[in-house]
């Protein structure tokens, strides 16, 4: 059975299947609802029903508190609609954003290397002839068997790869979906994967230089968002400065020296921050934030920055950047939340990162 979704204000009007959450109906109709969990957790995907009634699911009662229920409210992500429901959104329209249709693509493991003791590359061809079109800084949900579920990882390799897409995979301790990735997966297995999702991408009107400060297997969304900028041509420099403990986590790091070679606007920054002394080790030894800061004299004015990696990297990454004039409108940031994560007090002065 399905129903008809409204979404004002956009006065677009979809189906919904019965079960069906709303976020999941309005992404794959290529209607792009503010959210970010996706687990009824942090409160992002609240909208108001105007008509109709819904099933609140599993939202938290933190998340949403019962006078809301009782307003009319609910999290798009959990919620799903009990007949025709009309809602009205919080949506931004966004000259850059593509509002590419969220699809289930059948695949196979193509490939599998281990980039770092810690971190796997695995490269899925999808059955689609055409692929899956997405922007560079996008992200993927993997559904894995025995029931562990679906993980969400960013895609690492560019739009123009055709109908193979790069994930960059971090063994968690004691996480069921990337121990199973690390420890079990093999090249021919078959998995789903569902996509794209996410609002990370170049603001490419905005025609400003460029910095892409990551860490950890963060490197994902930068590395796809800078292959397709250089692929395309974009003019303006761009700069990269990325985060490792040591040499032996520090991957794609001959990638990266080899565009800096071949692209006059491509500048790369390595930062060490636990390299062993009396190492051979020449690049900056430090953490993200500081080598950026030494890098651009404490002056981030005239940029877009893009932020991926630990929650506390990016806080003083935020932080170092402000302390830059370079503010809010200007920083974007690539977040996963999880639970703790969305317990925690944030200022009500930032809304975007």
């Amino acid at each position: 059975m399905s129903y008809q979704l409204t979404i004002e204000p956009l006065g677009q009007t979809v189906d919904i299947a019965e079960g069906q959450s709303i976020l999941d109906a309005a992404l794959r109709a290529g209607i792009y609802l503010p959210h970010a969990c996706g687990h009824g957790l942090c409160a992002t995907c609240k909208v108001q029903v105007l008509d109709g009634e819904v099933e609140h699911g599993e939202a938290s009662s933190f998340a949403l508190m019962d006078f809301e229920r009782e307003e009319g409210k609910c999290l798009a992500c959990c919620a799903s609609a009990q007949g025709d429901v009309v809602i009205e959104a919080e949506i931004e329209e966004d000259p850059d954003a593509e509002n590419l249709p969220v699809r289930d693509y059948p695949a196979s493991v193509s490939r599998i290397e281990r980039l770092t003791p810690t971190i796997k590359a695995v490269w899925l061809r999808l059955d689609a002839p055409e692929g899956m079109c997405f922007q560079a800084g996008q992200y993927v949900n993997l559904a894995l068997p025995e029931g562990i579920g679906s993980r969400a990882f960013s895609i690492a390799s560019a739009p123009q790869a055709g109908g193979e897409i790069e994930l960059n995979i971090r063994i968690v301790p004691g996480g069921r979906g990337t121990g199973y990735v690390h420890e079990r997966l093999a090249v021919g297995d078959r998995l789903s994967v569902s996509g794209p999702y996410g609002r990370f991408f170049v603001k490419k009107s905005a025609d400003l230089p460029v910095i892409f400060m990551a860490g950890g297997s963060g490197l994902s969304s930068p590395r796809a968002m800078i292959l397709d900028l250089l692929a395309e041509g974009f003019a303006k420099p761009i700069t990269l400065v990325y985060g490792q403990r040591n040499r032996e986590e520090l991957y794609y790091h001959d990638e990266f020296l080899a565009l800096e070679q071949r692209h006059a606007n491509f500048r790369y920054v390595p930062a060490l921050s636990h390299e062993p002394e009396g190492s051979d080790w020449r690049g900056f030894r430090g953490f993200v934030h500081e080598a950026a800061r030494e890098c651009f004299g404490n002056d981030f004015r005239g940029h877009k920055a893009y932020l991926c990696g630990p929650p506390l990297m990016i806080d003083s990454c935020i932080d170092t950047l402000m302390q830059g004039r370079l503010f809010e409108r200007d920083i974007y940031t690539e977040k996963f939340i999880s639970a703790a994560d969305a317990q925690q007090v944030r200022s009500p002065l930032f809304k975007a990162i």
